[in-house]
């Protein structure tokens, strides 16, 4: 059994729109389910910690259109739970984890870059020999992330997010306080974009991206995968 964290941004504001945002529902709970029935152990955390916030358009208020994760995890009283009452990321420590999943939504786009605690944990769980896996925007918590040697996580290695293309069809590059894609190119990554709206997810080093909410499966798959094959290094 592997020991898992999840974390979800605690920013609610789409830059200066005027509009709500958070984490994006379906990009949790997909995962979450998939390394729950694996037989994994996983905690809930944000940024700020306590209740964690959705991005509204992510949970829709009809039952028939939401993803069936999003409405499994709606009706688990122990889930709503965890997210009721998220652990905050300043209480977890690298080595009580074998890996760490970032969803996306927009709001990780002003919370994850930037914060050295994130960074911190991220790199020093990746340097020994932990699970760093993302999806959509949730790679914004990546740009920070270095290796020992003080090299971005992401150089060199098959990376994937949310695409220009996609910030661009749904009119918020702009709003953005920097464009994913780009960023992570610039830091060395070597890019895979899928088709707008498709399932893509590469996984690298035991470093697993995805580039939408549709990817959300993948990469959980891929999480799963790289489980198999590290090994365990959270502590006893």
């Amino acid at each position: 059994m592997a020991r898992i964290a999840i974390i979800l941004t605690s920013h609610t504001k789409l830059g200066d729109t005027g509009r709500a945002t958070g984490f994006h529902f379906e990009e949790l709970a997909t995962p979450y389910f998939a390394l729950l029935d694996a037989g994994h152990d996983v905690t809930i955390a944000s940024i700020k910690g306590g209740p964690a916030a959705h991005d509204p358009g992510s949970f829709r208020g009809d039952a028939a259109e939401r993803p069936a994760s999003v409405n499994r995890f709606a009706a688990d009283p122990g889930a709503m739970a965890k997210l009721a009452a998220t652990v905050a990321l300043e209480d977890l420590k690298a080595e009580d984890f074998d890996a760490v999943f970032l969803p996306g939504g927009h709001g990780t786009m002003w919370d994850f870059p930037g914060n050295p605690v994130l960074a911190r944990l991220l790199g020093t769980l990746h340097a020994k020999g932990g699970v760093v896996a993302a999806v959509c925007h949730g790679p914004a918590g990546l740009v920070d992330v270095r290796r020992p040697d003080g090299t971005p996580l992401v150089k060199g290695l098959r990376v994937n997010s949310f695409t220009n293309a996609e910030e661009d069809a749904i009119s918020l590059s702009t709003t953005m306080p920097f464009m994913l894609e780009s960023r992570l190119r610039d830091l060395g990554g070597r890019f895979e974009a899928g088709e707008k709206w498709t399932s893509k997810a590469v996984s690298d080093d035991r470093v697993v991206t995805g580039q939408n909410p549709m990817s959300a499966k993948a990469v959980a798959d891929l999480m799963l995968a790289a489980l198999a094959t590290a090994p365990l290094v959270s502590a006893d």
